[in-house]
């Protein structure tokens, strides 16, 4: 018997989650989830698992909708997510400026700037 203390710990999609315990089957082994209280060796426990692997699924996608909807609205209101920028549009152009000039290394722009040498390459491909 394989026994796993939730449903979601054993798969994250209820397609994979009834293949595995469908394969366990197969061989002979048996499932249990402690905190739904499912058991397969019985066929209400058989039941109880489809219901709750479909229940679960179900849940999952609520969230994954919510959470979608709510970077959508984050998106209208001006908030695009991800890291804020190390260096503001006129810190870029002193870069180029100073880069192209090639009278101080990058290392000592980035160091003037407090930022990796990383930082500044990336900010010379940002188109001016």
């Amino acid at each position: 018997m394989l026994v796993v203390w939730r449903l979601d710990r054993l798969d994250r999609s209820l397609r994979h989650l009834v293949e595995t315990v469908n394969a366990l089957a197969e061989r002979g082994v048996a499932f249990a989830s402690l905190h739904e209280g499912i058991d397969t060796n019985t066929s209400t426990g058989r039941l109880v698992f489809h219901i709750f692997a479909a229940l679960a699924e179900f849940e999952r996608e609520l969230i994954a909708e919510r959470a979608a909807v709510g970077r959508e609205a984050a998106r209208v209101h001006g908030r695009l997510g991800g890291r804020p920028a190390k260096l503001s549009a006129e810190q870029i152009r002193l870069v180029r400026a100073r880069y192209e000039a090639r009278d101080v290394t990058v290392a000592e722009i980035a160091k003037v700037l407090g930022v990796g040498r990383g930082t500044i390459y990336r900010a010379l491909q940002q188109t001016p």
